[in-house]
């Protein structure tokens, strides 16, 4: 789903659902003594097998409590879904047997187990408790046809009017909502949803809570939210969990003050904000630069009793890191340890990383020793800022060491490690070994950014080797990464200034052709090589 069309989906959540409920309370039950406009289920009797049908039927179904599988198969030519849901509705108390022949069936012809067969085994699946079995025979029948027109709803209408025949649970329902959610098919989830109000039924918070983590896992905060306020609508009662989630999607959509009082409403209702809402909002204060309050939290939840744990430090050291602060941000290490927190991988690469952007390799090789003393095991990115701190002091060589120890370490190194190393060579002014790793790093299938080829082009512009600098944006253009404005003003003075205008104007129009052109290198510029 575009994101377009979730804004769109976000506003109908927030409108349009409303208008069809009528207080219900509870999940799956109408208000007692409530006058609802919730449509009755509808009673679709399945027809009695009758001569031939009663024979097999009471045959197959003999051989199938006796396990005679052989004899079952010797009968496999007259199967039909009629008598396949009345062998079913006889085995529907025996959720094992029933799932058994269903799968039977399915090795004979898939064509055979039709939606109203699936229905049927569902409802006998859910009537028992077997939610995950359930929801495993769900996401195979969603994945196959989902191409149908309004598969969806037939799906649904199918388990709607096979419901009573089957004496079934309404959490039928509700496993048809949460492998929607599962799936991250948001729309039907949603549709979903809406039919199954229509009859009084509403997911459990479990389902609901399921749905929330997924759309904001996938950045579609803005739909949770609105989700949330539908929830409350129809008043299926959030719990902390719920609580937790909302307080993260208003952090992701940067409505710090909405997340506070949502924390604020949870303790007023008396429902206890555990380590998860806490680390939630100070994320949510350290995302917005507010380190301070971040910090006061931290402060906060300790006098209440809720112990911080390795998230709660690593992300307020990782904030302190972002803003150069890292003698606290090693105080918070000191005192995780101090605490028993037992510092994690995050811990130590956000410090490694933070000393390296610093210039601090000396303090960043200690902290690496150290995690191998605690028995962290390093990874790419541990090894990633190491050898960025080392190239960045143009100690190229120390970081070609410890690149050799990734092979040692069953490590491949990744773009990082290949930028971190074009990065000492151009510290250097190795313009010709800067790209020659460039090279390296497109053949090991790693894609250079934007700030890789910049360091690229500067290092060759450095050294006066225009041919050079030509030659990287050309690979730059080849990849439809548009140059910055000051780079491309530098590389196109200087090929004036070595009589090379005509190249210049060329890349200019080229660059121009790709759409590719800087924001402030406008058509005066383009004019001022163009007449140099």
């Amino acid at each position: 789903m575009s994101f377009s069309k979730l804004r769109r989906y976000s506003t109908f959540l927030d409108s349009t659902i409303k208008t069809h409920l009528k207080n219900p309370a509870e999940p799956f039950l109408v208000p007692t003594g409530c006058k609802s406009n919730h449509l009755p289920l509808p009673y679709r009797l399945l027809p009695a097998a009758k001569g031939q049908d009663s024979d097999f039927v009471n045959v197959a179904y003999s051989h199938l409590i006796h396990s005679e599988w052989d004899k079952l198969s010797k009968l496999s030519s007259g199967l039909t879904p009629f008598r396949i849901k009345h062998i079913l509705l006889k085995t529907r108390k025996d959720h094992v047997l029933s799932l058994e022949f269903f799968k039977w069936v399915e090795l004979q012809s898939s064509e055979l187990n039709t939606l109203d067969v699936h229905s049927v085994v569902l409802h006998s699946l859910t009537k028992l408790l077997k939610f995950k079995t359930a929801e495993s025979i769900l996401s195979k029948l969603l994945g196959v046809g989902m191409l149908e027109l309004n598969y969806p709803r037939k799906v649904f209408e199918a388990l709607v009017y096979s419901y009573r025949m089957c004496d079934s649970s309404p959490r039928v329902f509700d496993v048809l909502f949460r492998t929607y959610a599962r799936m991250k098919k948001f729309r039907n989830a949603t549709d979903a949803f809406c039919w199954m109000r229509e009859y009084g039924f509403y997911p459990t918070i479990e389902s609901c809570n399921l749905y929330l983590s997924m759309l904001n896992g996938s950045n579609h905060a803005d739909v949770a939210l609105a989700f949330y306020k539908e929830m409350c609508r129809c008043r299926i009662s959030p719990n902390v969990y719920t609580h937790n989630i909302v307080i993260g999607a208003f952090c992701r959509v940067g409505k710090l003050e909405m997340a506070v009082e949502v924390f604020e409403k949870m303790e007023r209702k008396g429902l206890a904000c555990n380590v998860v809402s806490y680390n939630t909002l100070i994320a949510g204060y350290c995302g917005k630069g507010l380190l301070s309050s971040g910090v006061k939290l931290k402060n906060v939840m300790e006098k209440k009793g809720v112990s911080p744990n390795a998230v709660t430090y690593n992300t307020l050291i990782n904030a302190l890191c972002k803003e150069g602060k890292l003698h606290e941000a090693t105080k918070l290490l000191s005192e995780m340890q101090k605490m028993k927190v037992a510092p994690t991988i995050v811990t130590y690469n956000t410090l490694i990383n933070g000393y390296s952007e610093s210039g601090n390799i000396e303090m960043g090789n200690r902290l690496f020793e150290e995690m191998a003393v605690a028995g962290i095991k390093a990874d790419i990115i541990t090894y990633n800022a190491v050898i960025k701190g080392m190239c960045k002091e143009g100690k190229t060589k120390k970081a070609a060491y410890m690149v050799k120890k990734l092979d040692n370490e069953k490590l491949v190194p990744n773009a990082s490690t290949f930028a971190a190393l074009i990065t000492g060579q151009c510290v250097r002014s190795n313009a010709e070994r800067a790209f020659q790793l460039y090279k390296t790093m497109v053949y090991s299938g790693c894609h250079p950014n934007e700030v890789t080829f910049k360091m690229l082009i500067s290092a060759f512009l450095k050294n006066e080797d225009y041919s050079g600098a030509v030659q990287v944006l050309r690979e730059m253009i080849g990849r439809a990464i548009a140059p910055d404005s000051e780079t491309l003003s530098y590389l196109c003075n200087g090929l004036c200034q070595c009589d090379r205008e005509e190249l210049a104007m060329d890349l200019c129009k080229e660059i121009e052709c790709q759409r590719l052109m800087p924001e402030g290198f406008g058509k005066a510029v383009i004019k001022s090589v163009e007449y140099a």
